[in-house]
């Protein structure tokens, strides 16, 4: 899956995408961690990518702007549920596809995701 990370996930995790075999860019290594969420989100449009983050505040704008509704995955992670959460996360890359998850707005906790549709 093509990826876009938030400058809010932790490395480990950027670092496990890319165990996993997805093409994981971080919003540093686009010079873009300190952009505001607009624009992270129309980077992840242009790049055709999902975001991954830790910020709840993307719920809000992929749901009331639809010019940015694009695929989120929120990441309700500690550095005591990293583990957890990272099967989790793998959980939810083996039931969806990379174009189903564009439609979707994911949250990631221990043991269990949740899903709501754009």
């Amino acid at each position: 899956m093509r990826l876009l990370t938030d400058q809010d996930v932790y490395k480990i995790t950027v670092e496990q995408l890319k165990k996993w075999g997805h093409d994981a860019i971080t919003a540093k290594e686009l010079g873009m961690q300190q952009a505001a969420d607009r624009d992270l989100l129309k980077k992840t449009i242009e790049t055709n990518r999902l975001l991954i983050t830790r910020d709840k505040d993307f719920g809000a704008l992929v749901f009331l702007e639809e010019s940015l509704n694009t695929g989120v995955i929120l990441l309700r992670v500690t550095p005591i549920t990293v583990e957890d959460v990272h099967r989790e996360l793998y959980r939810l890359f083996q039931e969806h596809t990379e174009e189903e998850l564009k439609h979707l707005f994911c949250v990631v906790e221990p043991h269990r995701h949740r899903i709501r549709r754009l």
